[in-house]
């Protein structure tokens, strides 16, 4: 049997959620049976990642960080006619799929995000067109969440067409003793200090805001923890004034932009995650499930598939740093809730979120297309 030829496609230039799921799906494929190579747009921080798997990559102009752009199908048709795959998998580039679709490829697409559809495509003639043309241009669409399905389906895309394959990752090794005294020193989190994350885009809708409003609450019950803020985006200047204003930068601490993510993960003891405008599956909470860090999220999305209440972690009302506090208290306050909430997550993320489980699932859409 001769193997199927797939090509992956990104408009990512930075290396976001999408991208890491990638790279995932590039580390774990069965090769044996894909064919694999990918197109990226020229320039993407994704590209030296691929390179040192050994895979192919064809980079093509006027595809960055953007959805749609004819010239660019143009391109993408020509590529498609002479690499002949069996498979398109975007991720989020409707070039693609138009230029896939055009040189009679089969074409999968994932939806990586979860957000509210606006009312122009979820209802009347605006959600009929809308499905149509989804339903068009993917022989099959991926959603990474069960949240995100019901985005689709709510803007008039088939629920026959659409697969749920959660997000996956590999598992972070423990750290040993000695090494996690000298990330504590890096990142100056004292002994005997908690330490609670939160690892996203410094966005608005990513709920930033009640994370340092409920951090600031227990700071001022006098806890012992300090606050990480990891990530960068626009609204990193109101968050830093923010916390300016409330005299807590030795408590709150933004890290910036960490590509060893797993290094902040080691020395963690609660996550927390509160998103109330897009999240699908949040990969930091997954990674921070490997090694047994229970979270505290919002009720918004894909949070609800990836944090179980009282299994492995909290889920609150999104907007609410009240709730939020109370729930990071518990969490650092009960050494037996803890540990149950750690072997919880340990088991939650062996059991459906690891990255050979994604991989996997993934290739049997590829297979169930090819039949």
């Amino acid at each position: 049997m001769s193997k199927i030829k797939v090509i992956e496609v990104s408009s990512d230039t930075n290396i976001g959620g999408a991208g890491k799921c990638l790279i995932t799906l590039l580390e774990n494929f069965n090769y044996k049976d894909f064919d694999v190579s990918v197109i990226l747009p020229e320039n993407s921080l994704l590209k030296p990642h691929i390179d040192k798997l050994g895979i192919k990559v064809i980079e093509v102009n006027g595809i960055a960080d953007k959805s749609l752009d004819f010239k660019a199908v143009k391109a993408l048709r020509e590529i498609f006619k002479r690499e002949k795959p069996d498979i398109v998998h975007t991720h989020a580039s409707m070039s693609a799929r138009i230029a896939a679709k055009q040189a009679g490829c089969k074409v999968v697409y994932t939806r990586h995000s979860v957000f509210p559809p606006s009312k122009k495509i979820s209802r009347g003639i605006g959600k009929l067109i809308n499905g149509a043309i989804n339903n068009h241009y993917a022989d099959a669409i991926i959603a990474v969440a069960e949240a995100a399905k019901e985005n689709l389906t709510d803007t008039g895309v088939k629920a026959s067409k659409i697969e749920v394959v959660l997000n996956g990752v590999d598992g972070l090794a423990p750290v040993s003793s000695d090494e996690k005294r000298i990330i504590k020193e890096r990142f100056n989190l004292p002994e005997g200090f908690k330490a609670v994350s939160i690892v996203a885009r410094l966005e608005d809708i990513k709920g930033h805001d009640y994370f340092i409003e409920a951090a600031d609450k227990l700071l001022r019950k006098g806890y012992m923890a300090r606050f990480y803020i990891a990530g960068t985006g626009s609204y990193e200047r109101h968050l830093k004034e923010k916390v300016k204003a409330m005299h807590r930068e030795e408590q709150i601490i933004f890290t910036g932009f960490i590509t060893d993510v797993d290094k902040l993960m080691a020395i963690t003891d609660v996550q927390a995650n509160a998103s109330y405008g897009t999240e699908a599956t949040s990969l930091a909470l997954l990674e921070g499930m490997s090694l047994g860090i229970p979270a505290v999220v919002s009720d918004f999305g894909g949070n609800p598939g990836v944090i179980k209440n009282c299994v492995n972690g909290y889920v609150v009302p999104k907007q609410n740093a009240d709730e939020l506090a109370k729930k990071l208290a518990i969490l650092l306050d009960n050494e037996d809730i803890y540990a149950e909430m750690s072997r919880g997550a340990k088991r939650v993320f062996a059991e459906t979120f690891t990255s050979k489980a994604m991989t996997r699932k993934t290739e049997q859409v590829y297979r169930s297309l090819m039949k």
